[in-house]
């Protein structure tokens, strides 16, 4: 199945970066894509830099104005979209939801972010709460889709719960980049220690791996001379092994891959950590710390 990720800047205007997600499916199907994935929060600029109420005008609810777009982009191209939503699900309650819109249109299902970020440029808590809807595959008619968004990407714990469910893939719609003020060798480790973590998602439970960024460098709202986030890219695919199937750079691109999802089965049955879980021993799992 060939699948493609839309690696796109995004704008302080709704509708410029609406148009570019729009391009960018549009190419993905052109080039033959039955499954398009765009990155977190593609229809604004990361307003999490900063604490301010006035950017909950931003939330939307599901369905709504983005589910009923791209719904009918879905439809009228006959594939599969992941999308990114600042979701407003009630007055004072707000999430970061990943949508999936079937072929047909309509929503297949939704993903609400588990693990919320609170850190410098990333104050995530205020904004959105915890997701409430567990760590379930959307089924869809490319396969069963476990989609998860940024931060979830670093827990392992999520990524197994997604694929004990029977995912056939994780997907992570991302935010993720540079302080600018950081030297360049942090900045590559960082990087590395990204694609590494997700890179061992794929491995330990045998599944293709999808990550999407965004990129550009993003001011902070405040105007603050120097501060801001400098978005990485390098959004990538990579199969059951964790290899790299197609991995973009630092700038806006669209990329198109072949993913096999019939190796799955062919991979666990030479590693089959599945099967040698010692599930017995791994209560302490669910307490914050063992000390």
């Amino acid at each position: 199945m060939k699948i493609g990720i839309v690696q796109q800047r995004c704008s302080t205007h709704r509708s410029e970066s609406i148009a570019s997600s729009e391009d960018g499916i549009r190419k993905a199907a052109a080039k033959g894509a039955k499954l398009v994935i765009l990155p977190e929060l593609h229809a604004s600029q990361y307003f999490c830099q900063t604490e301010n109420p006035d950017f909950f005008d931003l939330a939307e609810t599901i369905p709504g104005p983005s589910t009923e777009y791209f719904g009918k982009l879905a439809k009228e191209l006959k594939i599969v979209i992941v999308i990114s939503i600042f979701e407003r699900r009630a007055s004072g309650l707000y999430h970061n939801t990943a949508v999936v819109l079937e072929k047909t249109g309509k929503i297949a299902g939704k993903y609400r972010k588990m693990h919320i970020p609170d850190d410098p440029g990333y104050y995530e808590k205020y904004y959105f709460a915890p997701g409430d809807l567990g760590f379930n595959p959307i089924d869809t008619s490319v396969g069963r889709l476990g989609v998860m968004v940024c931060w979830d990407q670093w827990y392992p714990e999520a990524a197994r719960l997604m694929a004990l469910a029977g995912a056939d893939m994780l997907i992570y719609p991302t935010a993720i980049g540079w302080d600018p003020s950081v030297d360049k060798a942090e900045k590559q480790r960082q990087l590395d220690s990204w694609i590494t973590i997700q890179r061992s998602h794929a491995i330990a439970n045998g599944l293709p791996v999808i990550s999407v960024n965004r990129v550009g460098f993003e001011p902070s709202p405040v105007g603050k001379k120097g501060h801001g986030i400098d978005f990485w890219g390098n959004s990538f695919i990579a199969g059951q092994q964790g290899e790299i199937l197609a991995m973009a750079g630092t700038g806006k691109e669209v990329i198109i891959t072949d993913v096999d999802l019939g190796r799955t089965e062919k991979v666990r049955r030479n590693w089959p950590f599945l099967r040698d879980r010692r599930i017995d021993c791994f209560s302490d799992l669910s307490r914050r710390f063992r000390k």
